[in-house]
């Protein structure tokens, strides 16, 4: 299912969304700062899982040389909203 371009609030809102489900979290544990790792208790097949989930959430190709520097969520809201080109508005 691949979007189209959407905000980068309807964005951040849909990435909450998906990891809350997935990962069983309560989405109030999911802020900007948290570390990503640590918030979703995340071990190898999960990454596994994250990257198929953002590819076939927002229709692009994940690199795993993206991934060493996603620490907390905003970088990985950042990484997703540059590689999707969401607006601001």
């Amino acid at each position: 299912m691949e979007t189209e371009l959407k905000t980068k609030a309807e964005i951040i809102s849909n990435i909450n969304e998906f990891l809350a489900e997935e990962f069983e979290v309560d989405v109030a544990d999911i802020t900007p700062e948290a570390n990503l790792n640590e918030t979703l208790q995340l071990d190898s097949l999960d990454y596994i899982d994250l990257v198929v989930m953002i590819e076939s959430n927002f229709g692009f190709k994940v690199k795993a040389e993206d991934f060493p520097g996603i620490k907390t969520f905003q970088d990985f809201y950042g990484y997703i909203i540059s590689k999707t080109g969401a607006k601001d508005e």
